[in-house]
């Protein structure tokens, strides 16, 4: 790729950054159309430009990575309640150059003890969508809080204290919402009206919108962080707060107890890994299924020169395509939590498994859905979300993707905490074969079981480029997370675009079921045509996942923020 000239190590930290016109200027200059921001001394690139400046100070003052990342995880539970927050969980990845090592937290939620297996059904057998939505039923056990702390703790240089002082400054004394965040609490209010308590959160006393520039505050997420700051993270699961959660529990029927939160640990993995054109390839082993599939779909599509192929042509969202589909086939087989059940995790990211798969790929026709199944990878055994990116200059990197599911979650807010559940049960299979919210089929090994955490897509991805951090990325969206981190690795080691042009450039996505490939607008309708000729049916959406992305090259950070949210910040020393 391209290497853009090292900044002098005489300028003082904070005083890197371009003005939005200055870098539109040189990206004309240089013959880009993006420009990432650029420093010599780390990066962060978050979700919200509060979390990143927040998150960049950190670094400034001596913290490390993962005292940024800690850090910008809790400001963003109070700057985003739709999608991070301490009601939710998630996975974040951590890269150390210095011993090699690349380490994978899971703290994902958990079902309560007492739930069951049909606790989803009516009494026909039948898969009730709602429950696991918009009830008390569907929030699973949070891991935020003891996740964040673990990283913390085991990796970090700052106190729990420190790291949620800024979280507690802007839920105390708010801050200015912006039109993003009117525009998701305006969308979310019929979540909301069923529930006193989150309506008297999130909008005035009058029950009247905040506009945008009002100034929002959240005393009780205030006093709720203060009580973590000050007792540590088992006041969550074992003090106050825990209480507070399980009255609300009590008052609506949910299922969680004193003694699941107590009982919640964070769990330390091996991350899944793979290698891709000289690459290696790090991401989110099981309870998530994005680690396993990035490998396994860089595996089927290694063989095709996509280079030459080139960004955007037919014949490379075909075999992309072909290869989605393949890879969420299996995941609806395969994919669970592997405390529970055997995941075949080495052959699913097998190249011998992928060759396999591509010989069922032809070009010039696509392969329906309805004919692909699940594989046999056992053969190759030898067994609305938020994401943020984090680098600094001494060799850690930080790949963190954490959710409460749905924007705003169950839309429960748990009465004097001020946070929010989340709804992750609906990431179970309420009934094997049946779709959740996005669509995706779930199996056996997906089924809701006591202590059980649910499959996920979040992504957290860190590529490693002869033993050094190279790419840190990730995104939220859903189902589509897996294919938006497969994209912007792609784009950057396969089109050798920079970062900011990597996570610019427009997205396609395909999960196996429905069969059509979804397109952003930016596609070539010629293209789009020829894809129709092979067979493929195309569906115009939306924007794609939001990648919160790191290039890191000839010791210079490059950060690329996402247009497709608002609020994106990219922030270098």
């Amino acid at each position: 790729m391209q290497t853009l000239k090292r900044l002098s190590a005489g300028v003082l930290a904070g005083t890197l950054l371009l003005s939005p016109l200055a870098i539109a200027q040189q990206a004309i200059l240089e013959g880009e159309r993006f420009h990432p921001q650029e420093s010599a001394y780390g990066m962060v690139s978050t979700s919200h430009f509060l979390a990143s400046e927040i998150s960049r100070d950190v670094l400034a003052k001596g913290g490390n990575a993962v005292d940024a990342a800690v850090t910008a995880g809790f400001a963003l539970a109070v700057t985003q309640p739709r999608s991070g927050n301490i009601g939710g969980g998630g996975f974040m990845l951590i890269s150390d150059e210095s011993s090699g090592e690349v380490i994978a937290i899971d703290y994902r939620e958990t079902a309560p003890d007492s739930a069951t297996e049909t606790m989803f059904q009516d009494e026909d057998g039948n898969a009730v969508t709602e429950r696991s939505r918009y009830t008390h039923l569907a929030a699973g056990v949070p891991g935020t809080v003891a996740g964040l702390a673990l990283a913390l703790e085991e990796y970090g240089t700052m106190s729990l204290a420190d790291a949620l002082a800024p979280a507690i400054r802007l839920a105390e004394d708010g801050f200015a919402v912006p039109l993003r965040f009117v525009k998701g609490l305006d969308d979310a209010r019929e979540r909301f009206e069923p529930w006193d308590t989150s309506m008297a959160t999130f909008f005035k006393q009058d029950g009247s919108s905040y506009a945008v520039g009002d100034v929002f505050r959240q005393p009780a997420l205030a006093a709720t962080l203060k009580r973590i700051a000050e007792h540590g993270a088992s006041e969550f699961y074992e003090g106050e707060t825990a209480r507070l959660i399980v009255a609300e529990m009590d008052k609506h029927g949910g299922l969680m107890t004193m003694e699941d939160l107590a009982s919640y640990e964070p769990v330390l993995r091996e991350p899944s890994h793979g290698t891709y054109r000289g690459y290696d390839v790090y991401a989110m082993s099981p309870p998530s299924s994005g680690g396993a599939h990035i490998v396994q779909m860089l595996n089927i599509l290694e063989e095709y020169p996509i280079g030459e192929m080139g960004f955007g042509a037919a014949d490379t969202m075909h075999v992309m395509a072909e290869a989605m589909k393949r890879a969420y086939a299996d995941r609806s087989e395969f994919l669970g939590d592997t405390d529970f059940v055997d995941v075949p995790l080495a052959g699913i990211t097998s190249k011998q498994y992928a060759d396999e798969l591509r010989d069922q790929i032809t070009m010039d026709q696509a392969t329906p859905s309805d004919t692909i199944k699940a594989g046999n990878p056992t053969a190759y055994e030898s067994n609305e979300t938020t994401h943020f990116s984090i680098a600094d200059n001494n060799g850690l990197a930080v790949s963190n993707t954490y959710t409460i599911n749905f924007s705003y979650g169950s839309g429960i807010v748990v009465e004097g905490a001020g946070f929010l559940l989340n709804n992750e049960m609906d990431d179970f299979s309420a009934k094997p074969g049946v779709p959740n919210a996005y669509g995706l089929i779930g199996g056996e090994a997906n089924k809701v079981e006591p202590g059980k955490r649910m499959l996920s897509s979040m992504t957290p991805t860190i590529v490693k480029k002869d033993g050094s951090n190279f790419l840190v990325t990730g995104s939220p969206g859903g189902s589509r997370i897996i294919t938006t981190t497969l994209q912007v690795l792609m784009n950057v080691i396969d089109h050798d675009m920079n970062i900011q042009s990597a996570v610019s450039a427009p997205r396609m996505h395909h999960q196996w079921l429905p069969d059509e490939i979804r397109v952003e607008s930016g596609f070539s309708p010629d293209t789009l045509k020829l894809l129709e000729q092979r067979g493929h049916v195309i569906s115009l959406e939306p924007a794609m996942g939001a990648a919160q992305s790191i290039v890191i090259d000839n010791d210079v950070f490059y950060g690329g923020a996402d247009p497709r949210r608002s609020t994106s910040s990219a922030i270098g020393l």
